[in-house]
């Protein structure tokens, strides 16, 4: 009688529970949809929608490439992907789930002797289920000749083109399934003696699920002002009296929408599909396709494509490799972009975390 008394309960707990986090996840979801509705609202109000006539319309443009480099061989389309220590670009939302220190450096070959960097570093507050974090970008152009009208091939002169933004993520778990995150960034430009600054924050949301590891997540990228490069005026000479000024125009503003999926999962591999919408402010919508598999944690094989980019008719692939330092996990990733106009561009990078568990159960 005793034993049948437990068994009722039991099954009376279960339902209860489960009846709970079925009404808690339709909360979650209510809540998801009225923030993508609210954000595509805002979106279609502050955005015209030219389609690819607004190429051009924005600044800044060095905010548009993608550093991390497991978002690059999945032709970024990384929105929704899990938790790496490269999620404070991707992703801040993402960046919740780190339980422990992680630190990223990545390098990307423009062309042209550009390079461009990114380091970031995240910090998780301990039983907060929160995650502070620091991000450099920086793109440096290289000594560039100076030259005029009356001497193209150069003054004996060297001008450089610099560009940085500053970043400060904070990322909060609001259950076990919803997380969201911010980031603030200062923006720095410089070309030879002219200067720009102005500030820009990425708002993300991440909902992950039982199903599959499904994820959706939404973010708006580069949200802020206009600004204007300023400096000492062009000079005038042979009888012109023209003094130009700079007009002013907004930062590359990305509005995004994906889910990611492992359709697949045995006990050695697995493969994951994510997709992607992207609605820039400059340019006309386009989507992301990528895959990733993985074999046993420790090999990563990934490609991906790009719909309506101009100048993106190959697709993207890469790989990616784990190690320890110790019991600390080492990722080394790498993409190679092939574009029509630029070459392959290269990205390379190499992520650290510490792992306070058994070797068995490492974080990503």
């Amino acid at each position: 009688m005793i034993l049948q008394d437990t068994e009722h309960r039991d099954k009376f707990y279960m339902a209860f529970h489960l009846s709970f986090k079925m009404r808690d996840m339709k909360n979650i979801l209510t809540t998801i949809v009225c923030l993508v509705l609210v954000a595509s609202s805002a979106t279609a109000q502050l955005i015209p929608n030219f389609g690819a006539q607004r190429a051009g319309l924005s600044t800044l443009a060095f905010l548009k490439n993608d550093l991390n480099a497991r978002s690059s061989g999945m032709s970024g389309a990384s929105v929704a992907l899990d938790a790496d220590a490269f999620s404070s670009m991707t992703n801040p939302a993402a960046t919740a789930d780190l339980k422990t220190f992680h630190a990223g450096l990545s390098n990307l070959t423009v062309g042209a002797g550009i390079q461009h960097s990114y380091l970031t570093v995240s910090i998780p507050r301990k039983n907060n289920y929160a995650t502070f974090g620091f991000s450099l970008n920086m793109l440096n152009s290289g000594a560039m000749e100076k030259r005029t009208e009356f001497q193209p091939e150069g003054t004996g002169e060297k001008f450089y083109v610099t560009n940085m933004a500053l970043g400060g993520t904070y990322a909060q778990q609001l259950s076990d399934m919803f997380s969201a995150g911010i980031t603030m960034k200062f923006i720095y430009e410089q070309i030879d003696t002219y200067t720009n600054a102005t500030v820009a924050a990425d708002v993300s949301f991440l909902y992950k699920t039982d199903y599959k590891d499904l994820n959706f997540a939404v973010m708006i990228q580069n949200f802020g002002g206009s600004s204007s490069i300023d400096g000492d005026d062009l000079p005038v000479d042979f009888n012109r009296s023209l003094s130009p000024t700079a007009n002013e125009y907004s930062v590359p503003t990305v509005f995004s929408l994906g889910a990611s999926i492992v359709p697949w999962k045995s006990k050695k591999q697995s493969l994951l599909l994510a997709l992607q919408l992207n609605h820039p402010s400059d340019n006309a919508e386009n989507y992301r396709v990528g895959l990733e598999y993985e074999y046993m944690k420790l090999l990563y094989v990934r490609a991906g494509y790009m719909l309506n980019v101009a100048s993106q008719s190959l697709p993207t692939f890469g790989f990616g490799l784990r190690h320890r330092v110790g019991a600390h996990p080492l990722h080394f990733n790498y993409a190679a972009n092939p574009t029509d106009f630029l070459g392959v561009q290269h990205t390379v990078g190499v992520s650290f975390g510490i792992n306070k568990m058994d070797r068995g159960n490492e974080e990503r």
